[in-house]
Formats: C-alpha cells, structure tokens, sequence
C-alpha cells in the first residue's frame, strides 16, 4: 500500500481528519469514503480498497467525521454528519481530480444525501442500510435513488439492514458480496474466506470506477 499521510481539517462540525493513500500510478481520481456509526477506517472493506485501488490510479480518502476524531462512542446526528462532510469537501477536492463520494453504512447514507450539491463525480454505497432490521417498512431508499450522479451499492447477501434483493428499480448498479452481513464477514460454512469476499467487493468497484477519471 502507498504511504498514507494524514491531514485534520476544521468544519463546522469540529475537526475531522482524512488519511490519504495516494496512487502508485498516474493518479486519475479521488475516492472518499468514510465509516459507519459504530466504527472507524479500520473497517475492513475501507482496509481492503485503501489496499488495492491506488494501483489503478486512485488516490484514496479515508475519511474521519468529527464525532469519531473526539472520541465519542455514539455518531452524530444525520445532519451534523453531513454539515462535517461538506466541510471535508474543498481538502477532498484539492487535488484538482474528480472526487467520488462514498462511505459505508451511515459515510453512504451521507455520500448520498450530499452528492448532487457538492459536485461529486459518483457515489459509492458500502453496506447501504436500507432500513433498520427487522423494520422494512422504514425505508430510506429516497436517499439512495436522489444521488442524481452514476452510483455503485455494494452489498452483502445477508445484511440486515437490507439485503439485495430488497433493493428497488433504480438509476444504480448494485453488486453483492454473497454471504456477507452487514460487516461483509462471511461465515465459515459458506466456503468463502474474508480475503475472497474482500477480493469481489475490490474487484467490482474497480471494475466501475474505470468508467470515471
């Protein structure tokens, strides 16, 4: 992996911090992505792309919101996430490449929300919680379908929070990771290792993300 550096930036949501992971080769675009409500950048799926995209001419943004750089257990409201994330955006967009947006879980939800006003490229969902589980009826598709910029779900087959075939019609392309939940782990009886879930998920976002840059 190339060497990452880091960088604190003051929003008005408080300071957040990004860790860059730039390209290897000639680099052709930033993706940044930032974690879930109940964890960091060390998720696995953000591990995995930080690991295999600067290869192929993607600079890597690993994205921090402010609640997580305090040190508080418990995520910010929906529209502190987003106030922290827009002003993430002019450090993201600094390099002068095209940015697509992206997150996992609550980091989608916000890359969603946001795209079309800050002038992202593309978004990119990780684990998209289409509704909380066991509450189907309390969907938060409208976020999903109103990006109104090319997105990419990837998704694991058993996540609770909504699985793919609970997806509806959209201007979306949605890829499955099989077996995986909501934190991509695969059991063990499902033939699949960790490192083959991983390697499908890279492998469907690079193959996308060659449409762009």
């Amino acid at each position: 992996m190339s060497r990452p550096r880091t960088q604190n930036v003051t929003t008005d949501a408080g300071e957040a911090r990004i860790t860059w992971v730039p390209a290897t080769t000639a680099p052709r675009l930033v993706l940044a992505v930032s974690h879930g409500a109940g964890g960091g950048i060390e998720a696995r799926d953000l591990k995995a792309l930080a690991a295999a995209l600067p290869a192929h001419g993607v600079t890597v943004a690993l994205v921090e919101q402010p609640w997580r750089v305090a040190g508080k257990k418990v995520a910010s409201a929906p529209k502190t996430l987003d106030t922290g994330w827009r002003g993430l955006w002019p450090a993201l967009t600094a390099p002068g490449l095209p940015v697509v947006a992206g997150g996992r879980s609550a980091g989608a939800r916000v890359a969603c929300r946001t795209a079309a006003e800050l002038g992202a490229a593309a978004v990119l969902a990780l684990s998209f919680p289409l509704h909380p589980p066991g509450k189907p009826e309390k969907s938060r598709a409208d976020e999903l379908l109103g990006t109104g910029v090319p997105t990419l779900v990837v998704q694991g087959g058993n996540d609770p929070f909504g699985r793919p075939e609970e997806f509806p019609p959209g201007a979306y392309e949605l890829a499955e990771v099989p077996y995986g939940d909501h934190g991509f782990v695969v059991p063990k009886k499902s033939g699949l290792t960790e490192a083959q879930a991983m390697e499908v998920l890279t492998g469907a976002v690079t193959g996308w993300l060659t449409s762009f840059g």
